[in-house]
């Protein structure tokens, strides 16, 4: 059943809040005796034990006695980043902010919600006391760390992590002993560790040592909150997680990972397996295994893993077309686990590689890695098939790794149709001394004798022409080259791997392909799965190419509209991969805000895209860029100016003004990005 709001059940004073009463002249005089001799200088002054360490400490930091406040204060667009990393804590204590708000009424106190480290994110409560706290710098993007503004309610709270209350006085700045503040910690409810501080702040009438409850009784409430949805982030990625569960064994380990790279929940078949290949690190819940940038998991997970799960599947977990989280597998029996062992450090470290290059864990893109990934254990040539752009190349080099046991075999790429008909025969089998006309004096190999103990990757071997083919077909069935004018056999260890966007089987039966070459080429076969087929992988390959050109071109990640995502899952890809990637680094490159919205799109693009069934429409963002453009700026003014007012009325609590507009908290914290962009 859940508990009544600001019910005081279950809270006891801390030793803390007991002392002797408090005495304002006597706790100056202490003050004072401490700034000139470096202690209280008397045995019974009446100063709590928590307070004079807090000074101790105060002095250590180089904190200026003298000081009016913080003097640390974030930029705009920091504080902006600061409220997006802790979205989470403000969602939470919103609802808690308001029930505030209705019990202290008219009080004279201002409540005040800070990050990890002590900078306040969000103020509300009293109007007055919020403007008085301005000249204090008890404000939002202020820092309120002891080592900062010394002895105060958040900055002692977070030191010792317990709640505090710091009475007038009591304060080590001169200037904010005016004040009176209660500070209480706001616990993660994965790992229990400080995420931010609750604190009462106002003049020194409203001190009452109850406070201390009250603020005690917030921060509980807004860990309930965290605790729900957290609960509900869980339940998704389960859900998420199992989509992902048929093409898994019954006996395989499975470890759920949150955003933050903390373990929410394994199955028994994981424990099991934990101790065998992973000693060294714990697997209980709230244990982090991958690195996170405040929410964010890192492009490459597999790196991210500690050295021993490395060789372990790994796959993002989508929510919303966000990665929220990912999924480990322990694999109970990995197949051909002999020939794996038998693969030196280069040769694994080289596998995981080409595994990470290909992004997306879709089931029609996981089958058929795991199925090349098998075919690539055997020595028969492999048929690559599948449209412009959907990256065979990438797995031409995936059988290299897979089939490879030193780390040191060649892989060498060739384009059949990048080269002349004439030149062809020359570039592929090489050629003896002056044996056409262009052919070098010397003589040189051509590319199965480079790719010798290797793989040679053959892309659009539907180029070929008629007559090389049989000079093809002779070289994988003699396992030996003839250079072109030249009787002497060379014997060739190479796997080819062939690649065409074409129908070779059509080729075939028009003429243009030799039969006997497309059954000895295709002996193993596999179709790559178009990126329209590749369920879930548009919104993760958005995240990594999104990721890779801010990286690339040294800018923010984009942000793109709910209605954008939309559109982009809707398209059908005709140029698949490469046309993805090759938009987006013109959105990162294009666009101005930073949001992506569907006018932001290419032109050529959106036109497709609005033919497309049950596409959203575009076509009415793309006519706001012409005659109705100049509405649309009247309507982005007035909408600027009533989000200032807002805000403004609102005392700078976002959360109050975006309960006023009637937008959620992300939204207006979008648009108040998104309008200073533009001054």
């Amino acid at each position: 059943m859940a508990k009544p709001p600001f019910s005081l059940e279950g809270y006891k004073p801390s030793d803390a809040e007991q002392g002797r009463p408090y005495d304002e002249g006597e706790t100056n005089k202490a003050w004072e005796n401490f700034l000139t001799f470096g202690d209280l200088r008397r045995e019974n002054a009446p100063v709590r034990g928590l307070i004079e360490e807090s000074w101790q400490r105060s002095v250590k930091s180089g904190v200026d006695a003298r000081g009016k406040g913080s003097n640390l204060l974030a930029s705009p667009d920091d504080l902006y980043e600061l409220r997006l990393k802790n979205d989470d804590l403000l969602g939470s204590s919103a609802e808690t902010f308001r029930r505030i708000a209705e019990v202290l009424g008219d009080a004279a106190t201002m409540v005040v919600i800070t990050d990890r480290n002590g900078v306040v994110l969000e103020v509300g409560g009293d109007r007055r006391t919020i403007d008085a706290g301005h000249d204090i710098r008890l404000e939002a993007g202020a820092a309120w760390g002891e080592a900062v503004t010394g002895t105060n309610g958040i900055g002692t709270a977070l030191v010792t992590g317990k709640p505090v209350h710091v009475h007038a006085a009591e304060h080590f700045s001169e200037g904010i002993k005016a004040w009176t503040c209660v500070g209480s910690p706001i616990r993660s409810p994965i790992d229990g560790s400080i995420i931010g501080i609750v604190d009462f702040s106002g003049p020194q009438a409203i001190f009452h040592r109850h406070n201390v409850a009250l603020a005690v009784v917030a921060a509980h409430h807004i860990e309930l909150a965290l605790s729900e949805k957290v609960r509900i982030e869980r339940m998704r990625l389960l859900e998420a997680s199992i989509s992902r569960m048929p093409g898994m064994n019954s006996a395989d380990g499975v470890v759920i990972l949150d955003r933050f790279g903390r373990v929410i929940h394994h199955n028994d078949m994981a424990s099991v397996r934990w101790h065998r290949i992973a000693q060294s690190h714990d697997l209980s819940i709230g244990q982090r295994l991958l690195p996170s940038d405040e929410g964010f998991l890192a492009r490459d997970l597999a790196k991210g893993l500690p050295e021993e799960l490395r060789e372990q599947r790994i796959e993002p977990l989508v929510v919303d077309g966000v990665v929220k989280g990912a999924m480990l597998v322990l694999v109970a029996k990995p197949r051909a686990s002999l020939a794996r062992s038998q693969m030196s450090p280069a040769a694994r470290a080289a596998l995981v590689s080409a595994k990470e290059a290909i992004v997306g864990c879709s089931d029609a893109l996981v089958q058929t890695i795991e199925k090349i990934e098998r075919a690539a254990l055997g020595r028969t040539a492999i048929l690559l098939e599948g449209e412009t752009g959907v990256g065979k190349e990438l797995f031409a080099r995936l059988v290299h790794a897979a089939s490879q046991n030193t780390g040191k075999e060649p892989f060498i790429a060739f384009n059949c149709g990048a080269v002349s008909k004439e030149l062809l025969g020359g570039e592929l089998f090489g050629h003896a001394p002056g044996a056409y006309t262009g052919a070098t004096r010397e003589g040189r190999p051509g590319r199965f004798e480079f790719a010798n103990g290797g793989v040679l990757s053959l892309d659009e071997i539907g180029e070929m022409p008629m007559d090389l083919q049989p000079y093809l077909l002779r070289v994988l069935e003699e396992r030996a080259v003839y250079r072109l004018g030249d009787s002497k056999a060379r014997p060739v260890d190479v796997r080819l791997v062939a690649s065409t966007n074409r129908n070779l089987k059509q080729e075939v039966a028009e003429g243009r392909f030799r039969k006997d070459l497309y059954f000895r080429i295709g002996v193993v076969k596999f179709t790559i799965p178009p990126l329209r087929e590749r369920l879930g992988d548009i919104d993760i390959l958005i995240d990594h190419f999104n990721r890779q050109f801010a990286e690339t071109y040294s800018t923010q990640p984009l942000h793109f509209e709910a209605t954008t995502m939309e559109l982009l899952r809707r398209y059908s890809w005709p140029g698949n991969v490469r046309e993805l990637r090759n938009l987006v680094e013109n959105l990162v490159l294009m666009t101005i805000t930073g949001i992506v919205a569907p006018r932001d799109l290419p032109e050529d693009f959106a036109e497709a895209a609005s033919a497309e069934p049950s596409s959203v429409s575009v076509q009415a963002a793309h006519s706001a860029t012409g005659s109705e453009g100049d509405e649309i700026a009247r309507f982005d003014e007035v909408e600027r100016r009533a989000i200032e007012r807002a805000v403004a009325n609102a005392g700078g609590n976002i959360a109050a003004a975006a309960e006023k507009l009637g937008l959620s908290r992300a939204t207006l914290y979008r648009k108040l990005h998104q309008y200073r962009s533009r001054t």
